[in-house]
């Protein structure tokens, strides 16, 4: 099975994997019995399904939207808060990531929606953040950041259905070192930071900072792909539903990660004006 660059679908398509072999040894086990042979089967977990995946999906994106409402208002009424805010509950989304990654907790609906409630924190403070600068302005480019979002998910799921595009190993691998590149190239700007005003200018809002976004959208954009071809191999393995938990969460942080690139380069463009 391919492995998406998320961790999240990484880990759950290991437990997939072995969830179908299982199945794979059971059924094989039903057809090796005796034909006389009566038994009273084992309950098993009900499987998998597209369902389950949107319903579970659909409640970590609601969740985190009216939790990123709130504290964008919270964050208007108390600008001071905002960056606070944003720091606090990014380190704790992201210390629940990693929770869910490495304690193999990411079909716990819980640590799901937990990280839900705290990124919605985190994009709401940071789209005060990012906005408050333009204004009146500010409702336009947030309106802007949702549809882009949104529409380059569902650009990249028509892509993923109509097979436009193929997920493969080699391709996987390559966005991967990408990802790779692009965060250590985040530290190394942040480190730079500290030492020359705007580090290595990718965040500065200039040409190079432009194009850093894009590439950020880029990579966001196909791990959307590589998310969709992740969940679809987990359903076909014959994953327990639970699993839709942790598909719910890798596409939830994607769906963070370019939701904040649209609106860093929204930011950019219209300071350029």
């Amino acid at each position: 099975m391919r492995q998406s660059s998320n961790p999240v679908f990484r880990s759950l398509t290991r437990l997939g994997a072995q969830g179908g072999a299982q199945a794979g040894a059971y059924q094989y086990g039903q057809q090796q019995a005796p034909y006389n042979y009566q038994y009273q089967a084992p309950s098993a977990t009900r499987t998998l399904s597209v369902d389950d995946v949107v319903a579970k999906t659909a409640t970590s994106f609601g969740v985190l939207t009216i939790t990123a409402v709130l504290s964008y208002f919270l964050t208007i009424s108390s600008p001071a808060l905002g960056g606070a805010i944003a720091m606090i509950s990014g380190l704790v989304g992201l210390g629940l990531v990693l929770f869910a990654t490495f304690g193999r907790q990411q079909d716990n609906p819980a640590v799901v929606l937990s990280y839900s409630v705290a990124e919605g924190l985190f994009v709401g403070a940071l789209t005060h953040v990012f906005t408050a600068p333009f204004g009146v302005n500010a409702g336009l480019l947030i309106t802007e950041a949702l549809i882009g979002t949104f529409g380059v998910f569902a650009g990249m799921l028509a892509v993923y259905k109509m097979g436009a595009v193929r997920v493969t190993p080699r391709s996987t691998r390559i966005v991967v070192g990408l990802m790779f590149g692009v965060l250590g190239l985040i530290v190394v700007n942040l480190i730079a930071s500290f030492f020359i005003p705007g580090g290595l200018g990718l965040r500065s809002g200039g040409p190079l900072a432009i194009i850093f976004s894009l590439v950020c959208i880029g990579l966001a954009a196909y791990n959307f792909l590589m998310d969709f071809d992740s969940a679809d191999q987990l359903i076909r393995a014959g994953a327990p539903q639970k699993a839709a938990w942790g598909i719910a969460l890798g596409l939830t942080i994607t769906v963070v990660w370019l939701y904040i690139e649209i609106l860093r380069l929204l930011g950019y463009l219209n300071s350029s004006d």
